[in-house]
């Protein structure tokens, strides 16, 4: 039974954890980051498609979609300059 016990405790502990990448873009304050719509438009400019952005624990634009060839993306930008900071694609 003890064993039984710690692992409701295990599992409720790791049921908090983030599934955040751990991915740090920038620790610079919101006022100095670019626009949202401003970056997501200059992105669709650029040729990507955007099905998801949105804004992570580590202070990063990160986008779901497709790229101008038509592959999947995941990337996550520095919202203050517009960098890459990582990048996946499928």
């Amino acid at each position: 039974m003890k064993h039984v016990g710690m692992a409701v405790i295990a599992a409720a502990t790791m049921s908090g954890c983030s599934v955040e990448s751990g991915t740090q873009c920038t620790t610079a304050p919101e006022s100095q980051w670019m626009d949202q719509t401003e970056f997501q438009a200059q992105l669709k400019s650029d040729g990507y498609t955007i099905n998801e952005f949105v804004v992570t624990d580590g202070n990063c634009y990160e986008i779901y979609g497709m790229d101008s060839e038509n592959k999947k993306v995941e990337i996550y930008f520095n919202p203050v300059d517009g960098s890459i900071v990582k990048s996946e694609s499928h």
